[in-house]
């Protein structure tokens, strides 16, 4: 039997439409400008925990990643910059808390170099 050109007009058209569909699907998928204010915010929060200083080769990563997660989005490259700014946030994240990790240790020193010179204080008082 041979094929109608009716049979191959709903063909091509339910080819057509599956395509339309696919298109509309990615096209549908919305900006990541969620994962960029949360990179935004990350390093930001670096900054405020003195990451500048305490772990700048984290901090200068994550700034790296936030421009390059920008730049993809303003050139429609969303999944790109999805990926660099969940990267961002990640190295942001990491920079604060190897800063606060430092502040502590410091604090740290100075409390046990306190206690040893009220050990000492104590020892030169018995010696009276």
């Amino acid at each position: 039997m041979a094929t109608s050109f009716a049979q191959f007009r709903s063909a091509l058209q339910a080819s057509a439409f599956g395509v339309v569909l696919a298109i509309t699907a990615c096209a549908s998928a919305p900006p990541p400008t969620e994962q960029l204010a949360a990179a935004r915010a990350a390093v930001s929060r670096a900054d405020v925990a003195d990451a500048d200083q305490y772990a700048a080769d984290d901090l200068a990563q994550a700034r790296s990643l936030l421009e390059q997660a920008q730049s993809a989005a303003s050139s429609g490259r969303d999944e790109d910059a999805r990926g660099f700014a969940a990267l961002a946030t990640a190295h942001a994240d990491l920079a604060a808390a190897r800063s606060r990790e430092a502040v502590a240790n410091t604090d740290l020193a100075q409390r046990r170099a306190e206690i040893a010179d009220l050990k000492q204080r104590l020892r030169m008082g018995d010696d009276r």
